[in-house]
């Protein structure tokens, strides 16, 4: 009986997966540096290779779900694997946890730059991280493949996707449309693909000028944060149609100073809104506009996860999502490209990429030590 009891699975109680979590995102939260995709590499090696709580599969699928909803995609993400865990309080536990280094960190930052008229100077520690984060996003990508690219017509999807990405087309049509075509491709033996019409997305502003006020601006973050789709960039001209060139609360300098935190600090882009709320009203300013932009994020997976075991049941849904997660991939392959050439730009940053990457693929070395070296040795070279 003792003997029984011993092999139960006790370990796997909610609180432990709790604890679990935030351990996880915390610390992902901190070494996060390189943006979503990087975020994602990051979560694949740690949710899926290292720890096993979901197939590749399943992580694709999440990474096409949160690819069809407004918000910060790597924070959805977060949300996603900690509801799978751990159910609804896992889902805010992971997100919180995500959001929270990097939030402190930019309301430091904006504390600095309030009270100094500057930033932190961060570009010796990431002239050593960005390539690492290079290779990591690359294994990310070998692995993810292997599992999404399941046909010759998918590889050829994500082929047109990667295609239509680098000539400007809007990343949500491309989506869509690669989504929808191998749904009709599984019905249709011989289809040709048709050129998907690009739906640019343009910055709306809401309301008439009006004075600062907490209660405004925790309104407009929020909604920026359910209807923006897209890149820091798509975020920047939803940020200045209305904080610069409405309202005028904030002028370009301090915007684009903003958008600089957001990128090169750790965790999500969007904590850009933490720095612009310190800006504009301090502490509180900067947690109410945490919150506004974040929250819909939180809403939108707690309403679309319980769809994805169906949408996945269904043949035909099926093929949507296999159709969604190789644009997916394919978007990540041209962000990674474009990160590579801002990335690795001498001698010693392609030592570093190849060192990072040998050590990945070979000697499967935990991402958070190559993160950490990387940092140590950008100081080290450009200090």
């Amino acid at each position: 009986m003792s003997s029984e009891e011993s092999t139960e699975p006790v370990p796997a109680s909610r609180a432990q997966r709790l604890w679990e979590l935030a351990g996880l995102f915390l610390k992902l939260g901190v070494i996060g540096f390189g943006g979503p995709a990087a975020h994602i590499a990051l979560m694949e090696q740690e949710c899926v290779r290292r720890r096993c709580w979901l197939s590749h599969e399943e992580f694709l699928d999440m990474v096409g779900a949160t690819n069809l909803i407004p918000g910060p995609n790597s924070t959805e993400l977060a949300i996603h694997i900690g509801r799978l865990r751990a159910g609804g309080v896992g889902l805010v536990v992971a997100g919180a946890c995500f959001i929270l280094p990097a939030m402190l960190l930019v309301m430091g930052c904006g504390w600095l730059y309030v009270t100094y008229g500057q930033l932190p100077q961060v570009n010796a520690l990431l002239y050593g991280v960005k390539p690492v984060i290079i290779a990591i996003v690359l294994q990310a990508l070998w692995n993810l493949g292997q599992s999404a690219v399941k046909s010759l017509g998918l590889a050829l999807i994500g082929g047109a996707t990667v295609l239509g990405n680098l000539l400007g087309m809007d990343e949500l049509a491309l989506l869509f449309g690669a989504a929808l075509v191998a749904m009709v491709g599984r019905h249709v033996s011989r289809s040709r693909l048709h050129a998907v019409a690009a739906v640019p997305l343009t910055p709306v502003a809401w309301g008439a000028a009006a004075p600062f006020g907490l209660w405004p601006m925790f309104l407009f973050f929020l909604k920026v944060g359910a209807v923006l789709f897209g890149s820091g960039y798509v975020l920047l001209a939803f940020l200045r149609a209305d904080l610069v060139d409405r309202w005028h609360w904030l002028t370009d300098a301090q915007l684009f100073d903003a958008i600089a935190v957001g990128q090169v600090t750790p965790g999500p882009v969007f904590t850009t809104a933490t720095f612009i709320g310190y800006i504009l009203g301090g502490v509180p300013g900067s947690l109410l506009a945490t919150l506004g932009i974040f929250l819909p994020a939180f809403v939108f997976v707690a309403v679309s996860a319980p769809l994805l075991r169906r949408l996945r049941a269904s043949p035909t849904m099926g093929a949507f999502l296999d159709g969604l997660n190789v644009a997916s991939l394919a978007l990540m392959v041209v962000v990674t490209w474009q990160l590579g050439r801002s990335a690795v730009v001498d001698v010693v940053t392609v030592v570093i990429a190849l060192v990072a990457a040998v050590l990945l693929f070979r000697f499967r070395v935990n991402s958070m030590w190559l993160v950490l070296g990387g940092a140590i040795l950008g100081w080290a070279v450009k200090s």
